[in-house]
């Protein structure tokens, strides 16, 4: 079994809200066709969670076909954004929080500096 190269995605969509984790394939197809509006052949991950958000199942088609992707943790839930009313666009940085159990958005984080020379 290969591991799935994020890099090679080019868009990362979660549907905020709750999802009946029972769909499978076709299920969230529809759900990305008609509640997000958007095209489940593109080369995107669809994030969908459940009510209890400690399992997340994700959609994406590959070259030859669908690939349903879960994850569920042992432990803790995942933060998942409640507000039912649009569709997100994850950057890699988000995905990688949230699948560390973060989440998405963080309240502050270590601000940039420039280089400068020491003397």
């Amino acid at each position: 079994m290969r591991s799935l190269d994020y890099s090679k995605i080019d868009r990362v969509y979660l549907k905020p809200g709750f999802t009946d984790m029972r769909k499978g394939i076709d299920g969230l197809c529809l759900i990305i066709e008609q509640s997000m509006q958007l095209d489940p052949f593109e080369n995107s991950l669809f994030l969908f969670c459940g009510r209890k958000t400690s399992s997340i199942k994700g959609i994406l088609w590959e070259e030859d076909g669908f690939l349903l992707l879960a994850k569920r943790l042992d432990e803790g839930k995942f933060q998942w954004p409640k507000n039912n009313d649009e569709v997100l666009l994850l950057s890699e940085q988000q995905l990688r929080w949230l699948l560390e159990g973060l989440g998405i958005e963080q309240k502050c984080s270590i601000r940039k500096s420039r280089a400068t020379k020491i003397m």
